[in-house]
């Protein structure tokens, strides 16, 4: 199971602050960020999932943030963290 958090602006795009998802092992695929996003993408259709892919959302993987191509495992943590402003 996969612990995926949004924080902020996503979260009330999204509708919740977190979710869980069941890896996909079992089918015989690694399961990584892609497979992550398009189970996102059913889950909560296409307006929440616009809002994850949107300019600037960053991705950090138990804690650290990441770019690419990224192996997940049981146990891991998503969360999606909106861009930030300030002045």
């Amino acid at each position: 199971m996969i612990r995926v958090l949004f924080f902020a602006s996503l979260k009330e795009a999204v509708g919740r602050s977190e979710c869980r998802i069941p890896l996909l092992e079992d089918r015989g695929r690694a399961f990584g960020l892609d497979g992550l996003m398009a189970e996102l993408k059913e889950r909560l259709g296409a307006g929440a999932y616009a809002a994850l892919v949107s300019e600037n959302v960053r991705i950090a993987v138990n804690r650290k943030l990441v770019e690419g191509a990224v192996d997940l495992r049981a146990g891991d943590e998503v969360a999606f963290l909106p861009p930030v402003t300030g002045g």
